[in-house]
């Protein structure tokens, strides 16, 4: 059974930055769409940034976009998301998600819906501190 493990999540300073990684366990055949969410103390989770795995489309929430960038090494079955001007507001736990059993590109149309991915990992918590 795959798992999904991320890590790099540390407390930093307003304005550092930060590479998380989310490595699969096993491969996951292509195409396929993996992402990027965060759940804050108290906030429901919401979606950061999505990546087709083998392909180039990128997808951003608002509220990252000209500061996080996601990508990936398709051999090494890895997803990264860099963080730079990281914001006091960005602190939150970040998860990687995908769905292993279905085949298809992310998409602008449900790219942000949890309800597209059936495997999560434990997440990496980023603190931000002003």
């Amino acid at each position: 059974q795959v798992r999904l493990v991320e890590s790099g999540g540390e407390s930093v300073q307003a304005g550092g930055s930060l590479r998380l990684s989310c490595v699969a366990s096993d491969y996951i055949g292509r195409p396929h769409c993996m992402a990027w969410f965060r759940q804050a103390p108290g906030k429901e989770r919401e979606p950061v940034a999505a990546m087709n795995m083998g392909g180039v489309s990128t997808y951003y929430v608002d509220s990252v976009k000209g500061r996080f960038s996601v990508s990936q090494d398709d051999a090494k079955n890895t997803l990264y998301l860099q963080m730079n001007s990281l914001k006091p507001e960005d602190t939150a736990m970040y998860y990687c998600s995908t769905h292993p059993g279905r085949r298809r590109h992310c998409s602008g149309d449900y790219w942000w819906s949890s309800d597209e991915y059936t495997l999560w990992g434990q997440g990496t918590q980023v603190s931000v501190s002003s």
